[in-house]
């Protein structure tokens, strides 16, 4: 029984009264009920027939086909993204995480799961892998008694699955449950330091001496003459430094500079893009002569200090811990204990000359955090002379007897 605009009643030999409307879209004909009637009144079939029209006007099929072939596509997209493997997926985070962090950051954190994660858990379907098979990939970093790094791989292993679960691939992330079953951090214990000037340059003696590559010699050298942090030293770039002669013919007074940017330091996100906060290390000339030596030998590279396998990844973070340790000092001087030596001395020396503004200066050269913008844009180049006497004093007392940087690459010269 016709309507109007292609909506009738349709009575079956049962009795059963239908409202149903006969449309074309795509050069097909399709056919939509609106429900039986008296169920469905005749107003309200005509509301339905007047929007099915304007959907078709729109270009819109309102049978719902197309959505539910977009809707088919999609679901066939999860399935197929549900297969992707733990490491194809982890690599794709990666690449999207790494703009917002340091050069330095994002290589430690893809080394750190291609060294301990992929080789575990890389090829299965991120679907297949559960919390058990996490914490058996965790519980072997933490066999060789690197606790804090089995920490900082769930983290990276449940961002990864956070990613997934944002991305429609899979709905649950087993690294989240399995915090509790690793094992504590030891107590926080002080960096295990040598202070005392010349028993700390018997550090830097031993190790030079030792049998390992110049680039990691150099590394710890420049570590120590500037008491900055270890990963500032392993990520630094050619551009970083200032006022350097690098052919060493010019005469006269340098005033090399080591500027530091503030996405390098330790400071909280939410600072890393604000230039007030970089930090500025004047070098001593026994930096600039040492830095003069290694570009012999990496100035094509971006990096000073590239690792053996990489020009474009730094050098490992555990190579000058490992150089001290084979050396005799392990667990009685590591990299970052350059700092503690640095402090040390020079604020007992600064009481034994009553220098005692020298403290406030002393913390500036190791870039303890400013309270507040105003100091930290006064202290970017604030009592800049007296740090470069601080600097030059200190490299004079640790570098007292040592060889030349010439000798670090070439061995000693008669």
């Amino acid at each position: 029984m016709a309507d109007s605009g292609g909506l009738y009643l349709h009575v079956a030999k049962t009795g059963l009264r239908t409202w149903r409307m006969k449309f074309r879209f795509d050069k097909k004909e399709k056919l939509l009920t609106f429900g039986p009637y008296p169920d469905v009144s005749l107003s309200d079939a005509r509301d339905m027939r007047d929007d099915a029209r304007r959907k078709i006007r729109n270009h819109e099929d309102p049978s719902g086909a197309r959505q539910r072939a977009l809707a088919a596509k999609e679901d066939e997209r999860i399935a197929q993204a549900s297969e992707l493997s733990f490491e194809a997926v982890g690599r794709i985070w990666h690449e999207q995480q790494a703009p917002r962090w340091a050069p330095v950051h994002a290589a430690d954190v893809i080394t750190s799961l291609e060294r301990d994660v992929f080789p575990d858990i890389g090829a299965k379907a991120l679907r297949a892998i559960d919390a058990p098979a996490v914490l058996a990939t965790l519980r072997k970093v933490e066999a060789r008694g690197s606790i804090e790094t089995a920490k900082r791989l769930r983290q990276r292993i449940s961002a990864i699955y956070s990613y997934a679960i944002s991305e429609g691939i899979v709905s649950t992330d087993p690294a989240a449950v399995v915090g509790n079953a690793l094992k504590p951090l030891p107590k926080k214990r002080k960096q295990p330091s040598i202070t005392d000037p010349e028993q700390a340059r018997e550090v830097l003696r031993a190790a030079e001496a030792s049998g390992a590559s110049p680039v990691t010699k150099f590394a710890s050298r420049l570590l120590a003459l500037t008491a900055v942090r270890p990963a500032v030293v392993r990520g630094v770039t050619w551009d970083e430094f200032e006022g350097i002669d690098w052919s060493g013919d010019l005469i006269g007074p340098q005033r090399p500079l080591w500027r530091i940017p503030a996405g390098r330091m330790k400071l909280i996100l939410d600072k890393k893009d604000e230039e007030e906060f970089e930090h500025l290390v004047p070098l001593p000339w026994q930096a600039v002569d040492l830095l003069r030596e290694v570009r012999r030998l990496t100035g094509r590279a971006s990096l000073v200090f590239p690792g053996q396998r990489h020009t474009h990844k730094p050098l490992s973070e555990n190579a000058i811990g490992y150089l001290y340790n084979r050396v005799g000092y392990h667990g009685r001087h590591v990299p970052h204990g350059w700092r503690a030596a640095f402090s040390t001395t020079m604020n007992a020396r600064a009481v034994r000359q009553k220098r005692y503004e020298d403290k406030a200066v002393i913390e500036l050269m190791l870039a303890h955090e400013p309270t507040n913008k105003v100091a930290a844009a006064y202290d970017r180049a604030g009592h800049m002379e007296r740090r470069r006497e601080l600097a030059q004093e200190w490299a004079d007392m640790l570098m007292k007897g040592l060889a030349p940087a010439r000798d670090l690459l070439d061995g000693p010269r008669r």
